[in-house]
């Protein structure tokens, strides 16, 4: 039996992939984590660390290349950038990948048997898609992307996920060194860097947040045309993928079109946009109901709160009305009217057990619910169907390309899962 305690080193093949982008190969049986390794890779590694029942290792050398691998899109992964760890990944089967690992944490956390259709949406983009990114800076004030499990940053590379002009000159900028750098390029062509540091001891705040090009906030659409304009703040949270607002809200209306239609409902709906950040998906339910409806869009932000309110503050007439409500979700579920329609995009970390149960009780006909880590989105789809739904169809969006990360869009309706 081969020893494979910390330190040692061992040669294996990478059987398949984590759903947090590390290789899965066995030694012996043992599970073993290896970061930057794909499947089909033969790989030296050495041992970082040793658990009962798996361990993790470092990749020392690819002694046989995977047929997946080609040349890096990323200069700054490269060279040891936490930005694009499947930078060396064919586009085409980066998707095989990803719908690979939806499939095995939907079987296994969410324990769907059969699983419902799922589609797979590619933007088209391999590189160029980051409209706003988050940099570290070193001793210099330089600011980079880090290095993965680091505080250091790769200045001298550039990222390829940036959108161009995003990063254009940024090498040239001194910022306070530790600080972090949001750079943000909006639907208007704006540039924004912010500079977000650390207080000096004795202040009131925590941070110090400082301007150092362009504004303060940013404008967003949503829709082809222009549908609707938001403006938020520069720091505040939008998608990054150029085209992942739109795109989600076009599949949110479809869906929400479709059923209305099925349906045939005459009365006044209650729309639930939970998680609902500036109301970014309120046009497309608004679009798609074609009877009076309200939407109650909660979001603990309060920042993101009034640029809400700000985007719908002419929106209202005798058919439909938007109603912002800052507060956490699980908190306004009491005090919100029953809904017809839910629409839940809960943080990485997924709306949980409970949260879901408790929508689920509320008695939703339609409900859609959004993910961007697959693991605690199986969790909270295997919730859903605890509280009596079924998941009907899944679309995931390639919305982080060159990345282990993707977005997943559910249907979900009353019913059980082998209707």
């Amino acid at each position: 039996m081969t020893t494979y305690e910390k330190g040692t080193r061992h040669t294996l093949r990478i059987e398949r992939m984590a759903h947090g982008g590390e290789g899965i190969g066995l030694l012996d049986g043992q599970v073993v984590f290896v970061k930057s390794a794909f499947p089909g890779d033969e790989v030296l590694v050495e041992i970082t660390q040793k658990k009962k029942n798996f361990a993790r290792a470092q990749l020392l050398n690819i002694e046989v290349p995977s047929a997946l691998r080609t040349k890096h899109r990323c200069e700054a992964a490269q060279h040891g950038g936490g930005c694009c760890d499947l930078s060396a990944v064919k586009p085409e089967k980066e998707l095989e990948l990803k719908e690979q690992i939806l499939r095995d944490q939907l079987s296994r956390l969410a324990q769907i048997d059969p699983l419902p259709p799922i589609s797979v949406h590619d933007f088209g983009l391999t590189t160029q898609w980051r409209t706003r990114m988050r940099l570290g800076t070193d001793t210099q004030g330089r600011a980079g992307v880090r290095l993965v499990h680091s505080r250091e940053v790769v200045t001298d590379y550039p990222c390829s996920q940036a959108v161009p002009g995003l990063l254009d000159d940024i090498t040239s900028y001194r910022f306070t060194p530790g600080s972090e750098v949001i750079v943000v390029v909006d639907d208007e062509g704006q540039r924004s860097i912010v500079e977000i540091s650390k207080a000096p001891r004795g202040r009131r705040s925590e941070k110090i947040t400082k301007v150092i090009a362009g504004s303060d906030t940013v404008v967003q659409y949503v829709g082809d045309e222009e549908e609707r304009n938001f403006t938020i703040p520069a720091t505040a949270f939008w998608q990054a993928h150029k085209n992942a607002t739109t795109a989600y809200t076009h599949q949110i209306k479809q869906w929400i079109s479709t059923w209305c239609e099925q349906k045939q409902h005459s009365n006044h709906l209650v729309a639930w946009d939970l998680y609902g950040g500036v109301g970014a998906f309120v046009p497309g339910i608004l679009d798609a109901v074609d009877t009076a409806v309200s939407v109650h869009s909660v979001e603990a932000s309060a920042q993101s709160v009034r640029a809400g309110e700000s985007a719908f503050e002419e929106e209202g007439d005798d058919n439909s009305h938007v109603v912002f409500h800052s507060m956490p979700v699980e908190q306004a579920l009491g005090q919100l009217p029953s809904p017809d329609i839910v629409i839940s995009d809960p943080p990485r970390v997924g709306a949980g057990d409970h949260v879901v149960s408790a929508i689920a009780a509320a008695s939703p006909q339609l409900a859609i619910h959004i993910g961007c880590d697959p693991a605690t989105f199986a969790r909270d789809l295997k919730a859903w169907i605890a509280g009596g739904y079924r998941v009907c169809e899944i679309v995931l969006f390639n919305a982080f390309p060159a990345t282990h990360h993707f977005e997943c869009l559910a249907l979900i309706e009353p019913g059980t899962q082998q209707d």
